[in-house]
């Protein structure tokens, strides 16, 4: 499957845009002034709770919801003027899949394929193409009804691309999907990561986003909380190593502070007690010379979700 390059893009040109964007609804907020840059062949995410913004930011790049104010620039146009270019050349995987269930899965793809003008013929060859590629071929003469969350998925995945896109947009990728139909989807991302594609989502999975993003910003309460890679995320708002203890009822408690001093940061939690540090096992040693015992001990290694909740808070927001 081939992935073209527009030749009129500068690849040191930024695919997307963005300085001072906002987006308002009535007297509400819902993206406040943010800056962020896409490069081509990047894989960008944003991350945030319900409610941060990121929707919205997306929509605004879809060129399905209008700018408020500030400088949005996508594939070098401006979504006021140009929106019907940038959608030609935009591919859009949303949060749910609004496929025709009636229509064979090989007719959905050429439906969709006729919208960008494509023959019928071509049309036909790009969709057994990414049929192909998404590992659904063997099904291209059933309907779609019955296919699986997982083949449904993969399927709108194959529509979007039907257009050969310069911009690939994912709202959720994978919500609500198995861990194998996860894992499938990953690898096809991430394939098409490898021919050049430049992929921007949203996604809840903390490991999603370590997996697939180069890049990504952090959005809380409509603003850009932290920008950076997945490791530089890590390294600047966690510790190498989490340990993390389970004490018996009644005893965490009255620790008095006996922790103090173990870690660059101690989380009390409801179940259990999280401190951060550079090495966990020197830690858990630490802690049984101070005479404590905990339940259960164990070390694992700092993941985006840490910094996720740090930045975030952990308060549950609707």
């Amino acid at each position: 499957m081939r992935l073209p390059t527009d030749p009129t893009t500068d690849p040191t040109t930024a695919l997307i845009h963005a300085r001072g964007l906002t987006k308002r609804f009535g007297g509400f907020t819902a993206v406040d002034a943010i800056d962020f840059d896409v490069a081509p062949g990047e894989a960008f995410g944003f991350l945030g709770p319900n409610g941060a913004g990121k929707t919205s930011t997306m929509r605004m790049i879809g060129c399905v919801s209008p700018v408020t104010a500030g400088t949005l620039r996508v594939l070098g146009l401006d979504p006021t003027t140009d929106g019907a270019r940038i959608k030609a050349r935009l591919g859009v995987v949303p949060q749910q899949d609004s496929l025709d269930l009636e229509l064979t899965v090989r007719e959905n793809l050429i439906i969709y394929g006729r919208y960008f003008d494509l023959s019928r013929a071509e049309a036909r060859r790009r969709a057994d193409e990414l049929l192909d590629f998404v590992q659904l071929l063997d099904r291209a003469d059933s309907r779609v009804e019955p296919l699986s969350g997982g083949m449904k998925r993969r399927l709108t995945i194959a529509r979007s691309l039907i257009n050969e896109p310069s911009l690939l947009l994912l709202d959720e990728p994978t919500t609500g999907l198995d861990p194998q139909a996860r894992h499938l989807l990953w690898d096809r991302l991430y394939q098409l990561k490898q021919r050049g594609a430049t992929l921007v989502l949203t996604t809840h999975y903390m490991d999603e986003a370590e997996q697939l993003c180069d890049r990504l910003v952090v959005m809380d309460k409509a603003k850009i909380v932290a920008e950076g890679s997945p490791r530089e995320l890590i390294g600047r708002y966690s510790s190498r190593e989490v340990l993390e203890l389970r004490f018996p009822p009644g005893v965490r408690d009255p620790l008095d502070g006996r922790l103090d001093g173990l870690a660059e940061r101690i989380e009390h939690l409801p179940d259990r007690v999280l401190l951060y540090t550079e090495d966990g096992d020197a830690t858990a040693v630490e802690v049984h010379r101070r005479g404590l015992e905990p339940e259960t001990v164990l070390v694992r290694r700092s993941t985006l979700e840490d910094v996720f909740l740090r930045l975030t808070g952990r308060r549950l927001i609707e």
